[in-house]
């Protein structure tokens, strides 16, 4: 058996990796039109930063793992093609702001119509609004001499920073196909990859439209929840309450359990807020504005928590920040990950800009260049945002810290030489409360952090 995937993203990449390393015997190619994605892929540093992704790359590649350009050739030799490319929010027309962007996932269906020789399973595996495997089913269909493509529906669950362990030892994998007698064939035969390493139990089986429907669903309910214990922050704050004492009482119940109730700066990564907003767009379209209003106010609590926590920071430094140097330590949207797609540090450092503070930013694994990037635009600059290579240059002659990822090393930062370096007073901002608030209190700053109330030396 042949495996072809397109796309050489966060998704494609890791997914096939691991068939590969557990399907000897199957050969895996993964294509991208990206000669420099692909060239990475390739190299010693991998365009994805995920923990054992190096190790598991390296084992298989250039065995029964490929990394390749030529997308029309792996088409062709590919019995099953997974379909990984971008599905981004549109940007313009009808939808824009909400509905996903279907362009990609179009022109793979219509490459693969075009050269395909022979009948193939299509599976998406892209992150896609429901019903969109009857619009590819139609095109292979329409445009093809070999018309009996089958398209399954296998969304991913990965989380970004654990996405090798999730692989290894999932949660659930879920396949849907259609309620015919070739549909249910398609189904079974991606089964039996997937029982490889998986036990049966764990691989479920529905039509093509609940699988679809299923991966927005998983991802708007965790972000729910996120929202949900971040609201409940602000009230700790203006109570004196303590977030974590809350949310870990709540967490024992059994009903409602202890994860996604970590209060932060708020949820980023590139598939929470994309998936709501097509979610919201999805029952404004079928005639449900209550439920679209109800999933809307997820993404609107999130960008106030945001908004809350640089509003804290101007207040909190006698209303301006304006000339005051900001150490931001952390820029990807969690740990363990180079990903910085809606990443909360994006909005902080912009909204820091806009007050005129100089904003000097260190991550241990997102480069200079992203950052710039990801906050300016492509190829601008601004000389009140410098990107360091340590937490310790960042804070030298910072007026405050404020962490926004949780990344291991910030917890045992040498404070006492940061506080040294600090205009006093020195504060500290955590956006995820990963500090050890008191032992901070002891050295001098003044601390602050999400859902507790603020210590002062």
């Amino acid at each position: 058996m042949k495996i072809t995937c397109l796309g050489a993203g966060y998704v494609g990449g890791p997914t096939m990796a691991m068939i590969a390393a557990k399907c000897p015997d199957i050969e895996v190619t993964v294509v991208d039109p990206n000669e420099e994605r692909i060239a990475a892929w390739n190299s010693d540093k991998l365009p994805v930063y995920e923990p054992g992704l190096d190790e598991i790359v390296r084992s298989v590649r250039g065995k029964n793992l490929h990394f390749k350009t030529d997308v029309e050739s792996a088409i062709r030799s590919g019995d099953i093609i997974f379909v990984c490319v971008g599905t981004p929010t549109k940007t313009y027309g009808v939808g824009a702001g909400r509905a996903a962007d279907l362009r990609y996932i179009e022109g793979a269906a219509r490459m693969i119509a075009a050269v395909a020789e022979k009948p193939k399973i299509i599976v998406e595996k892209s992150t896609i609004p429901v019903k969109t495997a009857e619009a590819l089913l139609t095109i292979l269909r329409s445009n093809s001499r070999h018309g009996n493509f089958q398209v399954l529906s296998n969304p991913e669950f990965l989380a970004e920073g654990t996405a090798i362990a999730d692989l290894k030892n999932p949660d659930r994998i879920l396949i849907g196909g259609e309620r015919t007698p070739e549909g249910e064939a398609a189904v079974q035969t991606l089964v039996k990859i997937y029982e490889r390493w998986v036990p049966q139990e764990r691989i479920l089986t529905t039509n093509l439209w609940s699988s679809e429907l299923s991966k927005l669903v998983a991802n708007a309910f965790l972000a729910q929840r996120i929202s949900s214990i971040n609201s409940i922050s602000a009230l700790c704050e203006a109570t004196g309450a303590d977030v974590e004492e809350v949310a870990h009482a709540i967490g024992t119940d059994s009903r409602i359990g202890p994860k996604f109730l970590k209060a932060s700066v708020g949820f980023g990564g590139s598939c929470f807020q994309k998936d709501i907003l097509n979610l919201v767009y999805l029952c404004q379209h079928f005639g449900l504005p209550e439920v679209a209003a109800y999933w809307e106010s997820v993404v609107r609590m999130n960008n106030w928590q945001k908004n809350r926590f640089t509003r804290q920071i101007v207040e909190t430094l006698f209303n301006t920040v304006s000339g005051k140097r900001i150490a931001v330590l952390g820029f990807a949207f969690k740990k363990d990950t180079n990903d910085t797609r809606e990443s909360p540090a994006i909005q902080i450092v912009r909204g820091l800009l806009e007050e005129n503070a100089n904003v000097v930013v260190y991550d241990p694994e997102v480069p200079a260049e992203a950052i710039q990037r990801d906050v300016l635009g492509e190829g601008k600059t601004d000389a009140r945002l410098q990107v360091v290579n340590s937490a310790v240059e960042a804070a030298k002659g910072a007026h405050a810290l404020a962490v926004m990822t949780e990344w291991d090393e910030f917890r045992t930062l040498d404070f006492n030489a940061i506080y040294a370096g600090m205009h006093k007073p020195a504060f500290v901002f955590d956006g995820r409360n990963i500090l050890p608030r008191a032992d901070l209190a002891k050295k001098g700053f003044r601390v602050f952090a999400i859902g507790k109330s603020a210590l002062v030396p």
